[in-house]
């Protein structure tokens, strides 16, 4: 009996593109359709299948347009409906797929919805979104709990003209809606089918995990002494009815098409709650984002700073999710980057002029070499790195940024009874951590703004484009990314990597992440070296012999590597070995 083909999703390269900051074409400033539709052929030809837009609806920008003031039109600044469908037709053209970002847990405060949500108690669409009046205490009146906005400050806004207040778990400008309302679903469903209708081939669903929220809305417990408002999430993250909500979304939209689903899930580390999403039995979605690896470096009280992460954390991570419910179907989505991350060579590489291209190099064979949907986020392929600590805090564009900046200096304001406080510390933070890193315009080549726009970019391009940029490297095959349209060419040509087991090596090896993978007849066997300096690994033990294994791709050297039974991996080493059976 021969086994299903594997759904096209498993086995495709996403990319995703932060339309602001890819390719600006009328040099206004700021990225837009005309520029991706510019680029088609450089990402057909660095391997790309899908593309993935963050949101380009019509939308204020409170948020970079997560804050959507409507579902159906394409913001000015990115062009229109009609360049949407020219970028559709372009990328179907060349056999890629084109997935939209769907934001549905909050609106704009501009859309038309909420418009009329707040203008009347009596209005039909006041339960679209989460009204409560304030409590009294004390004398004083607060919101109606106690619960902190991710973006800092109260997640409750005060409207004076009913009195009463919304809940928006981000900024005051993204009310949430209320999910348990039928007729806000099927209003989402309508959304969802209008970008189907007109071709889209999937959705990225931005923060799914958090649209049912706990019944009764209770007070958060309090964990931190130094403000009023505390975190939430137990109250709103993979709530009472979330499930429910995505099986109808399932049932309505989904089921109908061959579409491309990811969810994100923040707040939830927790396997089984994930596995909930994804397992086909569920019938929910085709796999989600989850944060373990991408929170590796974060303390509890703000992704914004870092706290030191070991290999042996990195490995029981990974490992954990390789291996996850394999059998029951679970799917991973496999990234190291987004736009709500800093860049990956600066977080889990080394952005040294001398290691800065060998280490992404080897967190390339890294992701290309586990089990799950490959995501690529713009400059990856690249090897981009975070701006430099000599920027000030007036190039932190982002919202979560200058909010916890702020926050963080009128907590020390107010403790030391003076305006002027110390706040480099901060900034060392925010110079390895912030979300801004991802944001700054991609670097096409060596003219002004990195060839970006003919404009006044909207943010500033990272100082090294001059010679950190697309034009250089595409002439150069050892460049980041020459190796990586090599490596993406690799993943494709052996399934093993796709669809293989994941067996752990040499685990309690500080310095080398090591392991193989297996499926039918195949075996592959990846070896990275995680860290600056040589480092030794005895493979007879590890693997029972090194006989049939063929080098396949490697970070220092095109031509092929030898594989003995004792190895020596070169600083930030990374090499794949691939057998087919020993027949005897």
């Amino acid at each position: 009996m021969s086994t299903p083909p594997h759904p096209w999703w498993k086995s495709a390269t996403v990319y995703q593109i932060y339309p602001a900051s890819f390719l600006d074409a009328n040099g206004d400033g700021t990225g837009d359709l005309a520029g991706i539709i510019a680029k088609l052929d450089y990402l057909k030809d660095l391997g790309v299948d899908v593309i993935w837009l963050s949101p380009i609806y019509r939308s204020p920008l409170a948020d970079m347009g997560y804050d959507i003031s409507d579902y159906e039109d394409i913001d000015s600044r990115y062009g229109t409906l009609e360049d949407w469908d020219r970028l559709l037709e372009g990328a179907h053209t060349r056999g890629m797929k084109l997935m939209m970002d769907l934001v549905v847990n909050h609106t704009s405060d501009e859309h038309a919805w909420f418009t009329a949500s707040k203008s009347s108690k009596n209005d039909p669409r006041r339960d679209w979104y989460i009204w409560r009046p304030g409590k009294v205490v004390d004398g004083e009146e607060l919101p109606p709990n106690n619960w902190k906005s991710v973006f800092q400050g109260s997640a409750w806004e005060r409207d004076p003209a009913t009195g009463e207040y919304y809940l928006h778990l981000y900024v005051s400008k993204q009310p949430d809606l209320n999910w348990d309302n039928p007729v806000v679903r099927s209003a989402v469903w309508d959304v969802m089918r209008f970008w189907v209708r007109r071709g889209c081939d999937g959705f990225r669903m931005d923060v799914i995990n958090i649209i049912s929220k706990t019944d009764g809305l209770p007070d958060a417990p309090l964990v931190d002494n130094t403000q009023y408002y505390q975190p939430a999430s137990m109250y709103f993250a993979n709530g009472p009815q979330v499930h429910r909500y995505i099986k109808q979304m399932h049932t309505e939209v989904l089921s109908h098409h061959d579409l491309i689903t990811v969810g994100e899930t923040p707040f939830t580390h927790e396997a089984s709650e994930l596995a909930a999403y994804v397992l086909p039995q569920n019938r929910e979605l085709n796999m989600v984002f989850h944060f373990e690896l991408m929170d590796i470096d974060s303390p509890s009280e703000s992704p914004l700073l870092r706290k030191p992460w070991t290999l042996s954390e990195l490995k029981a991570i990974v490992g954990r999710w390789q291996r996850f419910m394999r059998d029951d179907g679970f799917w991973n989505a496999v990234f190291i980057e987004n736009h709500d991350h800093a860049r990956s060579v600066s977080r889990f590489g080394n952005d040294s002029a001398q290691w800065r291209a060998i280490s992404a190099k080897m967190l390339a064979i890294f992701e290309i070499t586990q089990t799950g949907t490959l995501y690529v986020y713009q400059g990856q392929e690249l090897g981009l790195k975070n701006f430099p600590r000599t920027w000030g805090i007036e190039e932190y564009n982002d919202v979560a940024s200058q909010n916890y900046w702020n926050l963080i200096k009128e907590q020390r304001q107010k403790a030391q009874g003076k305006e002027d406080v110390e706040m480099s510390d901060l900034l060392d933070s925010f110079a390895l951590k912030a979300r801004d890193h991802a944001r700054t315009p991609m670097q096409w080549n060596a003219s002004a703004h990195g060839g970006f726009t003919t404009g006044t970019p909207w943010m500033r391009v990272n100082d090294d484009y001059p010679e950190w940029n697309a034009e250089r490297q595409i002439g150069d095959e050892m460049s980041v990314h020459a190796f990586w349209k090599r490596a993406l060419k690799v993943r494709k040509a052996h399934d093993v990597l796709i669809y293989g087991d994941f067996v752990m090596l040499l685990e309690a090896h500080e310095q080398v992440f090591a392991y193989t993978r297996n499926y039918g007849s195949t075996s592959a066997l990846v070896l990275l070296n995680f860290k600056q300096g040589k480092a030794e690994v005895d493979l007879r033990e590890a693997i029972g012999g090194v006989t049939g294994y063929a080098f396949v791709l490697g970070n220092y050297e095109n031509e092929g590597i030898g594989l003995e039974e004792k190895v020596t991996l070169r600083d930030y080493e990374g090499r794949v070995y691939v057998r087919e059976a020993l027949l005897n």
